[in-house]
């Protein structure tokens, strides 16, 4: 099964792909994997790796074929900036900013570090109901549920490809998942009230687990805007961070 299927006006959502915001409106979530994948496609060079990744999700974007083309704003000799345009029945939807950095050897440097993330693995977790037959886990780590005031962790796994045909890479696997600050970082027990139109993503290292961390590590927010951070892990340890731009809107509930 895959989010999406290629066809001859570009790539069709299938209906498991829907925001919970509206029928009609394609997950945020999966408009990072597309970007993150456009890159990977249009530039596949295993020197240079995806150190941030920022969305600007700015129109609503339909349950309608998707087109995601890239073009290169600064291609230098160790810094590589690549702008990626997603489209909708010939409208741009989205825009992505993404900054590709030529690894090399690390250097012996002494830092402050947080404390090291020690949870129960996803095996240890039980899922929560009512994710439906989506392709989509979570396990929820913290204590309550998702709907609460309690600062939230969880790991999340998307067993679907995002295109027909294609395994799912680890970029896009973590693009996808840097969606989740916001219902994570920005909800309290009222819901969720805010719909966010940005995302952005840093990484040191690519995951190498299926499944991907998230830990809030931040909130803020005022007149109508909420900011969410979480951490991100991969079974092996912490990989970057994801930060999000929440817009008040209409109150999300959990669904019966």
């Amino acid at each position: 099964m895959a989010y999406f299927t290629p066809t001859d006006d570009g790539l069709q959502p299938v209906p498991e792909a829907r925001s919970p915001w509206s029928a009609d409106m394609l997950h945020g979530r999966l408009l990072a994997g597309l970007a993150a994948r456009a890159v990977e496609m249009d530039f596949p060079d295993r020197d240079y790796r995806v150190a941030r990744l920022t969305l600007d999700m700015f129109r609503f974007p339909p349950m309608q074929p998707f087109t995601a083309t890239t073009s290169v704003a600064r291609d230098g000799r160790r810094v590589r900036a690549v702008d990626v345009s997603i489209t909708s029945a010939e409208v741009e939807v989205a825009r992505a900013s993404v900054l590709l950095l030529r690894t090399g050897a690390h250097p012996q440097v002494t830092v402050w570090q947080p404390d090291a993330w020690h949870v129960p693995s996803p095996d240890d977790v039980e899922p929560p109901p009512g994710m439906g037959d989506s392709g989509w886990e979570i396990r929820l780590i913290s204590e309550g549920d998702f709907w609460s005031d309690a600062r939230k962790q969880l790991w999340s796994r998307d067993g679907w490809s995002l295109v027909e045909g294609e395994e799912m890479s680890p970029l896009v696997r973590v693009a996808i998942a840097s969606d989740l600050p916001n219902p994570m970082a920005n909800s309290g027990l009222e819901g969720l009230q805010f719909i966010n139109p940005d995302l952005t993503m840093f990484l040191a290292r690519a995951p190498q687990s299926e499944w991907i961390g998230l830990d809030v590590t931040g909130h803020v927010g005022a007149d109508g805007i909420a900011i969410g951070t979480c951490a991100l892990y991969d079974l092996d340890g912490p990989i970057g961070y994801s930060t999000v731009c929440g817009l008040a809107n209409e109150v999300l509930e959990p669904t019966e």
